[in-house]
């Protein structure tokens, strides 16, 4: 056949990747085994699935932070997501580690995100026993929702990847920064940062809750006075940092580094839109009317469990689980037509 060995060809280039990087041919499985692909390798394969996938569709009409606003130039977790990936990428190759693994975990990283954004995740997170992360949904979604219960199948890295993007609370490189376990996992991790403290700044200023001046003039000093500046200043850091920490091959535990300024300049910078703009965009009236849309519907399908699809309702979970499932997965224009069904 004429793509015979194409596959195998893209493996061998991958042994001219850094002493690091995640080899394709090496991964530690996935939870099903299946036949290889002729043509692309399995971390190319988990991006193909997931972008094919319904819960990346959802992506688009899902909130990032600011809920139903008017114009059309906020950002989505669909134009989230795909910033994650362009600047994962872009890391990835600069650094010689695989390009295709870093794709793959950024596409799916916030596939478990709610409808109304942090909103969406903090109700529920109190509604539901044992609480509720969105990056353990994401894994869940492509371990177990997807394909009506198959789920994607997806390599061990992979799935690593997308558990543990998340950051909590903690500074970044912080203590805790590595629970990920490849570098390439690392990328996406920093990528999803540098990407959502630009174009939350972006939105912000579009939604008038702060001007250019509000900015931490220290911080922007450094990084740059635009969203495109900034983006150019932190990878150019981080290749120009990493590059050096990842040039001695067999260190234990090499970790993606940054210049000490840079690095203060963009935890001053995040820790202000968490006390300017998450904050303050969770005292408007759309956040009030989502958090009782979340209430409402999840009180509402607890004691209605014959009104949930059939996917969810042919489930063997609990019902607090079948829920939780249910509403995690729900675009915001589909919940806020639920509530105005179930209202009525």
């Amino acid at each position: 056949m004429v793509y015979l060995g194409v596959r195998q060809r893209t493996e061998e280039a991958e042994g001219h990747l850094s002493f690091y990087a995640s080899r394709s041919k090496l991964s530690r499985g996935r939870l099903k085994w299946e036949e290889l692909c002729p043509i692309r390798t399995a971390f190319q394969r988990d991006r193909d699935r997931i972008i094919y996938s319904n819960a990346f569709r959802r992506l688009k009409h899902k909130t990032q932070v600011f809920i139903a606003p008017l114009e059309d130039h906020y950002v989505t977790r669909l134009t989230h997501t795909l910033e994650v990936a362009q600047i994962a990428r872009t890391i990835a190759r600069a650094l010689n580690l695989n390009e295709d693994l870093a794709e793959a975990i950024a596409v799916g990283h916030d596939l478990g995100h709610t409808p109304f954004g942090h909103v969406g995740e903090k109700v529920l997170n109190e509604l539901c026993t044992g609480g509720f992360r969105h990056n353990e949904q994401s894994l869940r979604v492509v371990d177990l929702l997807e394909k009506d219960g198959k789920g994607l199948n997806l390599t061990w890295e992979v799935r690593d990847g997308i558990l543990n993007h998340s950051k909590s609370g903690i500074d970044i490189l912080g203590e805790g920064w590595t629970t990920v376990s490849s570098i390439e996992g690392q990328v996406v991790k920093i990528s999803d940062i540098i990407a959502y403290v630009n174009h939350d700044i972006s939105d912000a200023l579009r939604a008038g809750i702060m001007t250019e001046d509000d900015l931490p003039h220290s911080a922007v000093g450094v990084l740059g006075h635009s969203s495109s500046a900034r983006i150019n200043t932190l990878v150019s850091d981080i290749v120009g940092y990493s590059s050096m920490a990842l040039s001695t091959p067999n260190q234990e535990n090499p970790e993606i580094e940054m210049s000490h300024q840079v690095l203060e300049a963009t935890n001053t910078l995040r820790e202000f839109l968490f006390d300017r703009v998450y904050a303050t965009s969770l005292l408007t009236k759309e956040t009030e009317n989502a958090q009782k849309a979340i209430c409402l519907l999840y009180a509402y399908f607890l004691k209605h469990e014959e009104r949930l699809p059939g996917e969810y309702a042919s489930r063997e979970d609990s019902i607090e689980r079948k829920v939780t499932d249910y509403v995690a997965g729900m675009t915001d224009q589909y919940a806020l037509h639920m509530v105005k069904q179930i209202s009525c």
